[in-house]
């Protein structure tokens, strides 16, 4: 198991230094030049000069990429050219909103999704597998930009069950916090159930039908035991595959979100960043997306482990 870790550590130590690579070349291949938009009304070229040594856009590309870096590794993510502020300050006030909102969504899409998926893989061929694809078809084929407007204008402008807008922490007031967490969390966790409740039947189908399956039932297994002892542990490896790779697009797909809620998460902070050419701040953003990505994949591997051994045992070899 510890070799299985630290190969995967490594992989994901190599896979971030490339990200960092990418991050810093896409950031600076944005049409437009920064010390323009810094220097305001008072454009001269020595003005522009000046704008650019502080900010160190004059160096060499790979002496920024070198200080980008060696800096990052500190922890130190630079100065907004836009507020002044660290940036690393402003990616902690948006970050808890963006993991509250990711962590209600994904909450929604697992209890959801699953539960819709071996309901629909166990009453195959009846009016409740039915309605479970109706439903997740729904999910996969709605926008969650229509989802969200048309969220709003029913459950918190037609019938203010919920909030239309804002934010609030949860310290503070735990029932207003849900109040404008809730509908934000469905809107974007609809199309993640959808997805888990297509993968967690397709894969309950193949295990219900596997030789193992029908041996515990010949055994005299309760229902019960057959479906979650055998079958869903079993199908949990699709399960959690699906979760993986979806919850990237989760955080992107926050960033819309967001907007729609007015919620001061990283979605705000990214379109800030990109109208007012703010390297600093943008980089800081996609460098802690792009990390959360690669340690949710890295954990996705933990939990390969865990769940299947025998995928343990074919890494170690």
């Amino acid at each position: 198991m510890a070799h299985h870790l630290l190969v995967r550590l490594r992989q994901s130590l190599i896979t971030l230094v490339l990200v960092s690579l990418v991050v810093f070349a896409g950031v600076r291949a944005l049409p437009g030049d920064p010390a323009l938009a810094l220097a305001g009304e008072e454009r001269s070229p020595k003005a522009l000069a000046a704008v650019r040594h502080a900010y160190g856009l004059d160096d060499n590309i790979a002496v920024q990429y070198w200080r980008f870096l060696s800096h990052a590794v500190t922890g130190d993510l630079g100065t907004s050219s836009r507020t002044g502020q660290p940036v690393t300050h402003a990616i902690a006030q948006a970050l808890p909103v963006t993991l509250e909102l990711a962590a209600l969504a994904l909450l929604l899409a697992v209890v959801l999704g699953i539960g819709a998926g071996v309901v629909a893989a166990v009453r195959k061929g009846r009016p409740a597998e039915w309605f479970a694809n109706a439903l997740a078809l729904l999910g996969l084929s709605i926008p969650s930009f229509w989802l969200g407007i048309v969220s709003v204008l029913l459950f918190a402008i037609a019938v203010p069950v919920f909030a239309a807008s804002g934010f609030v922490p949860f310290g503070s007031d735990p029932l207003d916090n849900l109040r404008r967490m809730v509908l934000p969390a469905i809107v974007l966790g609809a199309g993640l159930a959808a997805v888990v409740m297509r993968q967690t039947r397709a894969a309950m189908l193949d295990s219900l039908s596997a030789d193992y399956v029908r041996t515990a039932r010949a055994k005299g297994l309760a229902r019960r035991q057959v479906v979650g002892g055998h079958a869903l542990r079993n199908s949990l490896v699709t399960v959690v595959t699906v979760l993986g790779l979806q919850l990237g697009h989760l955080i992107s797909g926050a960033v819309v979100t967001e907007q729609i809620f007015v919620l001061p998460g990283f979605g705000k902070l990214t379109l800030d960043a990109v109208f007012t050419r703010d390297y600093a701040v943008l980089q800081g953003v996609v460098l802690c997306t792009s990390t959360a990505y690669i340690l949710i994949n890295l954990v996705v591997d933990v939990v390969y482990s865990l769940i299947d051994p025998r995928i343990r045992i074919g890494a170690d070899r």
